[in-house]
C-alpha cells in the first residue's frame, strides 16, 4: 500500500468495529473446521473448498446453514466435525447467525476507503471465487448485496451473495496469518502476565500502608457542585469552529483546569462521566470537540458526503486546538465575569483516549518522528495493529513545517489506549519531561497493549511514569456511548462491566491530577499497589506499575519491535 493509498486510514476498531469483525470472519470457518487457532473466517456461495497445495476437500454451503439454523451435522459437514472441539463448533453456528448493525450505504462507504480496500486485498490472499479476479471484487460485492437486507445482514447471508458458485479457501496461507498471529498474541500475553506479576509481587512484598491513605472515596463524587457550559471557539488562523463544554466548579477559587480529548469518531460527550467527576473533586475540566475526526466526521463518510475518515492534518490540529482553548480561557478569564477568578492555567493537565491519547502525548512534549515514519510506512503486508494504519497517515504532512505542538502550561499528562508507537517512537517519547500515565486494556484490538501501550511506556525517561493495566478490557471499555453515535459499539467490542473499568479511570484520575497538578502529596497513596489492590474487581482486575523489568522477556519485546517497523 503506498502513501496515497495510506491518506485516508483510520483505527478501524475504533471507527468501525462491526466492519473489521465482518471481514475478518473469513477466517473463523478454517479454524473451527482444522482445529488451528486463527481469527474468524468468511466466505459465500453452493460450496466451500478447502484447499492446501495439491489437497482439496468441499463443504456445501447448504451443510453450514443447515447446522447454523437447526444444529444439526449433516455427513459432509460431519467429516470436518469430528476433529473440531465442540466449543468451536458453538462458536462457529453463533457466528453464521449473528446480525451485523450495518446498512449497505455504511458497509460500501467503507469498503472503498483505502483501509477497506487494504484488508479486502489481505482476505483475498485467502478467499478465492472461481477466478482470481473475483476473489476482492467477490468479497466486497457479498458485503453489500447482503447489507441490502438490514434484517438479515449475517454470515451465513453473506456466503449466499458472493458472485460465485465456489469458493476456495487457502489453508496454507491462512495458517501463515494464524502463525504470525499466534506469535504476536503469545508476546502480549507474556507482557501482560509480567505486568501482573510484577504488581502482584509489590502487593505481597509491600507492607500495608492503608492508615496513611486519606480517608476519601474515590469512587464517589467529591464535595464540589458544579455547572456545566459550552462555549464555540473560533481559531481564525486555522479557519476551524469547534464547541467545548466546560465543567466548573462552585466555590474553588483559581482551579486547576483538566482538558479531556476524544478519540477517532467520538464526540466531548464520550468523557463526560469523567469531567463530571473531576469537577466535583474541585477541577475544572474543559472538553473541546475536534471537527475533522469526531463523530460528524464518521456520520459524513458513513453518509456519502465524505471520503475519508479523518485527514493528516488532525495530527496538528488536535493538539492545537487545547491550546488555543487554554489561550482563549486566559482571555475570557481576565474579561468574562463567569470566568473571572476562577482558572488557574499555569498547571493544566490533560487526558486522552486512542487518537486523543496522542493529542495528550503530543502536547506533554512528544514531537511527531517523520524518521520513524519513513522507516515504517506504508503499513506492511501483515499487521495485526490497525493503529499503524492511522498512524502513518501522518507522513503526508508537509515535512518542510516545524510543528511545535507542545505546551508548558501541561503538567501532567494520561494517555488511554493511545496510538504512538511510530508517530512518536522511543526517540519522542523520551522527550517528555512531565508525569505520565497509560492506561492500557489487555484486550485492545485496536491499539494493542504491547505495541502500543506496554513498550512506549519503557520508552519513557520520565521519572514519574505508570502503566495501568486493566485486564480484560477492550478499546471501547472506558468510552460512554454518546447519544450523536454514527454506530453502535456490539457489546462483545465493549467487553465485561465498561461501568467499572470507567471507575478505574475517575479513581486514577483524581488521583493522578491532585498529586501531579495540584500538588497535593497526600494524594499519592492512591497510586500505590497496596490502595490499586483494594479497588481492583473481577471481572477487570487491574495491575499498577512504575517501571518494568523484563530481563530475559526483552528478547520478544525487541522481537516484537521489529516486526512492528517492517
Amino acid at each position: 500500500m503506498d502513501h496515497a493509498k495510506s491518506r485516508q486510514s483510520l483505527n478501524l476498531f475504533k471507527v468501525f468495529p462491526s466492519a473489521y469483525c465482518l471481514l475478518t470472519s473469513a477466517f473463523f470457518i478454517s479454524t473451527c473446521l482444522i482445529t488451528t487457532l486463527v481469527p474468524r473466517p468468511v466466505i459465500g456461495a453452493e460450496r466451500l473448498t478447502l484447499s492446501y497445495g495439491l489437497l482439496q476437500r468441499s463443504i456445501p454451503i447448504d451443510s453450514l446453514e443447515t447446522y447454523a439454523r437447526t444444529g444439526k451435522i449433516d455427513d459432509e459437514l460431519a467429516t470436518y466435525a469430528r476433529y473440531a472441539p465442540k466449543e468451536q463448533l458453538e462458536q462457529l453456528r453463533e457466528v453464521l447467525l449473528t446480525p451485523i448493525p450495518l446498512n449497505a450505504v455504511q458497509v460500501s462507504q467503507f469498503l472503498y476507503t483505502p483501509i477497506g480496500e487494504r484488508l479486502l486485498e489481505i482476505l483475498a490472499e485467502v478467499i478465492q471465487g472461481e477466478t482470481r479476479s473475483t476473489g476482492l471484487y467477490g468479497i466486497r460485492a457479498a458485503l453489500i448485496l447482503a447489507a441490502v437486507d438490514s434484517q438479515n445482514f449475517n454470515l451465513l447471508n453473506i456466503l449466499r451473495k458472493f458472485p460465485s458458485s465456489e469458493i476456495s479457501i487457502n489453508l496454507a496461507r491462512s495458517l501463515q496469518f494464524a502463525q504470525s498471529i499466534q506469535s504476536f498474541v503469545n508476546r502480549t500475553q507474556q507482557a501482560i502476565a509480567l505486568i501482573n506479576k510484577q504488581f502482584n509481587q509489590q502487593t505481597a512484598t509491600i507492607l500495608p500502608q492503608t492508615n496513611n491513605i486519606a480517608k476519601i472515596n474515590l469512587p464517589q463524587s467529591g464535595f464540589f457542585r458544579w455547572q456545566k457550559q459550552t462555549i464555540t471557539l473560533f481559531d481564525q488562523s486555522r479557519n476551524r469552529t469547534f464547541p467545548v463544554d466546560i465543567y466548573l466548579p462552585f466555590g474553588s477559587n483559581r482551579a486547576r483546569v483538566i482538558v479531556i480529548s476524544h478519540g477517532l469518531g467520538s464526540d466531548r460527550t464520550s468523557f463526560a462521566y469523567l469531567a463530571e467527576h473531576l469537577a466535583s473533586y474541585g477541577f475544572a475540566v474543559a472538553v473541546p470537540e475536534h471537527p475533522g475526526s469526531n463523530t460528524q466526521q464518521l456520520q459524513a463518510l458513513l453518509s456519502g458526503r465524505s471520503a475519508q475518515v479523518t485527514a493528516p492534518g488532525e495530527f496538528i490540529d488536535r493538539p492545537l486546538d487545547v491550546r488555543y482553548l487554554l489561550d482563549e480561557l486566559t482571555r475570557l478569564s481576565q474579561i468574562n465575569p463567569a470566568f473571572k477568578g476562577r482558572l488557574n492555567l499555569q498547571e493544566v493537565g490533560v487526558i486522552g483516549q486512542s487518537f486523543g491519547g496522542y493529542t495528550a502525548l503530543a502536547l506533554a512534549g512528544a514531537p511527531i518522528n517523520f524518521e520513524q515514519l519513513e522507516k515504517s510506512c506504508p503499513a506492511f503486508q501483515e499487521t495485526f495493529n490497525v493503529s499503524l494504519l492511522l498512524q502513518c497517515l501522518a507522513l503526508e504532512l508537509p515535512q518542510s513545517r516545524q510543528y511545535n505542538l507542545a505546551d508548558p502550561r501541561i503538567k501532567a499528562a494520561i494517555a488511554i489506549n493511545p496510538v504512538n508507537s511510530i508517530v512518536f517512537g522511543q526517540q519522542s517519547l523520551s522527550q517528555i519531561k512531565i508525569p505520565v500515565m497509560i492506561i492500557s486494556s489487555s484486550a485492545d484490538t485496536a491499539a494493542p497493549a504491547l505495541p502500543e501501550q506496554i513498550q512506549p511506556f519503557n520508552w519513557l525517561t520520565t521519572p514519574n511514569k505508570y502503566l495501568a493495566l486493566i485486564n480484560n478490557a477492550t478499546h471501547f471499555s472506558t468510552i460512554a456511548e454518546s447519544p450523536n453515535t454514527a454506530i453502535p459499539v456490539p457489546s462483545q467490542a465493549i467487553g465485561p462491566n465498561p461501568a467499572l473499568a470507567r471507575r478505574y479511570v475517575d479513581i486514577l484520575s483524581v488521583a493522578f491530577f491532585n498529586t501531579y497538578v495540584a500538588n497535593q502529596p497526600n494524594y499519592l497513596s492512591y497510586l500505590s499497589p497496596d490502595y490499586i489492590r483494594t479497588i481492583s474487581q473481577q471481572p477487570l482486575p487491574l495491575s499498577l506499575v512504575r517501571s518494568l523489568d523484563f530481563n530475559s522477556s526483552s528478547i520478544f519485546l525487541e522481537e516484537l519491535s521489529s516486526n512492528s517497523q517492517h
